[in-house]
């Protein structure tokens, strides 16, 4: 079997390369992966015939094995992978071949400057494991051109705006450039100064970021964090369009949120359904379904709740995308998860454009969850009095009212409102647009915690810094995993956040100027009321402002 999947490795690495062989005026470009380059190989190679003709043994590491007494073996060998082409072809390749070296020599000194090619560590390493690493090595991101890097160092930094004093791998695969060293400047001031000159040398080819420096020994002396200047390419850097599958997927997404939306008003009417369908919808036992047509003289009556919910989700995306037009960023169209229970679990909304600045990251995040919120609590609270209102009697369902316990803020607000004897029943009558608010304000709560790329985590992120987030994501995770958040829908929503919303948002352009403290106020008051809004009510209390009937053994 492993014989077999390298054979059918080593056709798909060929076919590959004929590919890359039949085309014209191409200019290939590889570098040395981390492993080969501690191992301190490097070899020269033909980029048009993808030809490795010459490995040796890195010189700088061999001298430096020289100088503790250790013999380095220098390996030799040559591989020739494709058919030869005419003259004129071999002349070209030499000339582009001379000019790659050329400018990896300008640039080998720094810690950034990577090998045009790629080595084997052993004499026992065959051409198709080289084939396979040069095939890793073109699928990857483009890099920046060493030539490129030179040219933009020399042209922006200098005294009086950055000096560069060391150079790392920047980017999620490496494939950019982070310049470290010391501020000459107004951090703002220089970075406008930078993108500036960035335009005027290179055009719209690289983007420049301006983060906090990694593993700081120090705050920079003019105060606040000391700050490097990362470099990527425009095509790496920035999010790709929305192809027609995404939007297959969207659209198959947003159908079958309608379908859980109108499960859920079904549901609502749990009083009214016939006993086969309450038992198998409510009966673990249950296992042969009843028949569905049961369920069509319902679908009328559970269209406002649906629309009640799914005005919240679109509400809650208008506000996104509101929010994001004045700051000329670019949205994705939402994806929705569907979910029985609330209808929705929300929907995963990408940012297409880079973020200027931390305070455009809080505005756009913000804006969704409030745009929902505010919707929300109009249903929330008119739900609430057309319950109290005689006349509104026809409309209202019977909802057990253990129900009510699952929200500390909301249940409290409930039992304000409907008084005592209401909720500590068995049951209690409610307009199903206290459903909607109850599951949108849910929802908009679920969203808003403060983890990963969701509304809140990119909230956070913006607001207090990438470390702060971490330290908000990891509690939230316990919270989750203890059940004191959330409730019984604490393990379906982390599971859903760890395998869809997990990783942090990626650096605005500006990732250093803090926000505004009213923006940290205000998300910092969002987070507690998250918090009140998912955190159960526990029994004892529940028993004692009578919200539910709890019996204790």
């Amino acid at each position: 079997m492993g014989t077999l999947t390298s054979v059918a490795f080593a056709a798909a690495v060929n076919i590959r390369f004929r590919s890359f062989h039949h085309r014209d005026n191409i200019k290939i470009t590889t570098t040395l992966p981390k492993w080969q380059k501690r191992f301190g190989f490097s070899c020269t190679e033909d980029s048009h015939r993808f030809r490795v003709v010459k490995c040796i043994g890195n010189d700088e590491n061999s001298n430096r094995d020289n100088s503790v007494g250790e013999n380095a073996d220098t390996h030799k060998s040559s591989v020739v992978k494709t058919a030869s082409r005419d003259e004129d072809d071999d002349e070209t390749s030499n000339n582009s071949s001379s000019a790659s070296s050329s400018s990896s020599n300008e640039f080998g000194s720094d810690k950034t400057s990577m090998p045009s090619t790629i080595s084997p560590v052993d004499p026992s390493y065959s051409s198709f494991q080289i084939d396979s690493f040069k095939l890793m090595e073109l699928l990857g991101p483009e890099k920046v051109d060493p030539a490129d890097v030179k040219l933009i160092k020399d042209k922006l930094f200098g005294y009086s705006t950055f000096w560069v004093t060391k150079e790392e791998p920047f980017g999620d695969l490496g494939e950019g450039i982070l310049f470290l060293g010391n501020l000459r400047g107004k951090k703002e001031d220089v970075f406008a100064k930078l993108q500036r000159k960035l335009a005027q040398v290179s055009g719209d080819k690289y983007n420049l970021f301006m983060i906090e420096e990694p593993n700081s020994e120090g705050p920079d002396p003019r105060g606040g964090a000391r700050v490097s200047f990362g470099l990527l390419r425009k095509e790496v850097s920035e999010p790709g369009p929305t192809t027609l599958w995404q939007y297959v997927i969207a659209l198959i997404l947003f159908l079958l949120t309608i379908g859980s939306s109108v499960e859920l008003g079904i549901a609502s009417q749990i009083n009214r359904l016939p006993p086969e369908v309450v038992k198998y919808f409510t009966d673990p036992n249950a296992v042969e379904p009843p028949d569905m047509e049961l369920l069509y003289p319902f679908v009328d009556a559970a269209l406002p709740l649906a629309y009640g919910v799914l005005g919240i989700l679109l509400f809650h995306e208008l506000g996104h995308f509101l929010a994001a037009v004045p700051k000329k960023v670019k949205l994705s169209i939402p994806y929705f998860i569907p979910n029985i229970t609330l209808g929705s679990f929300g929907a995963i909304t990408q940012f297409k454009s880079i973020l200027p600045d931390r305070s455009t990251k809080v505005d756009i995040s913000l804006a969704g969850p409030f745009a929902g919120a505010a919707l929300s609590v109009s249903m929330f609270a008119v739900g609430l009095f057309l319950s109290t209102n005689p006349d509104a009697a026809s409309d209202l369902v019977q909802v057990p009212s253990m129900l009510f316990q699952g929200s500390l803020l909301l249940g409290l607000i409930s039992r304000a409102t409907l008084g005592y004897a209401a909720l500590h029943a068995a049951t209690v009558s409610i307009h199903p647009l206290v459903i909607a608010g109850w599951c949108g304000l849910t929802t908009t709560a679920f969203n808003m915690l403060p983890v990963g790329c969701l509304d809140g985590g990119r909230a956070v992120q913006g607001a207090f810094g990438k470390n702060a987030l971490v330290t908000f994501g990891l509690t939230t995770y316990v919270m989750l995993g203890l059940r004191v958040l959330g409730g019984p829908l604490a393990l379906p929503w982390g599971l859903y956040v760890l395998i869809c919303q997990r990783t942090p948002e990626k650096p605005c352009l500006n990732d250093v100027t803090e926000v505004g403290t009213w923006r940290k106020a205000l998300v910092g008051t969002a987070i507690i009321l998250v918090v009140l809004t998912l955190l159960p009510v526990w029994d004892e209390l529940a028993e004692e402002v009578g919200i539910g009937l709890v019996t204790t053994f």
